[in-house]
């Protein structure tokens, strides 16, 4: 029996890049995928390289209606849904003072509302599911990013987005757990439409041997984080990138001081430097 024998996943953004790599992974794993684009044309042909055992939908996660359209076009297609990869996106690369409010909100919608919306239609199935007895084996899989981990100059609009996904896929770990749904999140790095052309050089294909930034090299991780067998996994951030899986720790508590009572200001000075000079974070990508 394969790994995702007969689940029913939705991938968002599949049409191209990672989420292509995705939807093949999940076929080759024996899933029946909902094949999600925006363009029709890269989505029905993912879906003509799965066959039967996929259907392409067209709507736009970033809205409420959409989302709900997705899930409903899972459970139309093949009587339920059992995994969501949250994965579609866009840049709009701009330094702080140089994002219009248009390329902040584009942004923001896409990415976060457009993790949030099928998730909220997909955990109230689930939830149906499991109050009317029957047995939910849910996975949700979002989308981070390192830019939404540790920051990335020049993408304050994209890096808030992921930001907010990855505290979000905390919450919502902690929520649908009672329903039988575990909630992950990857941070990959890999060659796609939007990292080809703000990192040209780390992106190009090798001319030969392991292709460490080939999309496909992130799917694996995604399709078992989507079988039966990662039920006791969920809440978890994971950077991801040609053969390297690595956990990663969201905000955690640093040196700290305590005086017991209230300080004033002029003795924070040097208080704040040995907090600041006992700490080690990462840097902002591009800094």
């Amino acid at each position: 029996m394969m790994l995702c024998e007969d689940r029913v996943v939705i991938v968002t953004g599949a049409g191209r890049g990672i989420g292509r790599a995705h939807a093949l992974a999940f076929a080759a794993a024996g899933a029946r995928v909902v094949v999600n684009d925006l363009s029709v044309g890269p989505a029905s042909e993912v879906a003509s390289l799965i066959g039967p055992r996929a259907v392409v939908n067209t709507d736009d996660v970033g809205t409420w209606a959409g989302a709900a359209r997705v899930v409903e076009a899972a459970v139309s297609a093949f009587g339920g849904l059992d995994v969501l990869v949250n994965n579609a996106g866009i840049v709009r690369d701009r330094m702080v003072v140089s994002c219009g409010e248009d390329e902040w909100d584009e942004v923001v919608r896409v990415h976060l509302k457009g993790h949030f919306a099928p998730l909220h239609h997909a955990a109230a199935y689930w939830r149906g599911v499991h109050k009317a007895g029957g047995a939910v084996s849910g996975r949700v899989i979002n989308t981070s990013s390192g830019a939404g981990l540790f920051g990335s100059v020049g993408q304050a609009n994209y890096s808030s987005a992921k930001a907010g996904i990855a505290a979000m896929t905390l919450v919502a770990a902690a929520e649908l757990a009672r329903y039988g749904v575990t909630v992950n999140a990857i941070a990959p790095a890999a060659r796609t439409r939007m990292t080809e052309a703000t990192f040209a050089e780390s992106m190009a294909a090798p001319d030969g041997g392991f292709d460490a930034m080939a999309p496909e090299n992130v799917s694996p991780l995604v399709v078992w984080l989507g079988s039966a067998e990662a039920a006791d996994v969920t809440g978890r951030m994971f950077e991801v990138d040609g053969g390297r899986i690595c956990v990663v720790h969201g905000w955690q508590r640093g040196p700290e001081i305590d005086k017991g009572a209230r300080w004033a200001p002029d003795e924070l000075g040097g208080v704040v430097r040995q907090l600041v000079a006992e700490d080690h974070p990462v840097p902002v990508y591009g800094a």
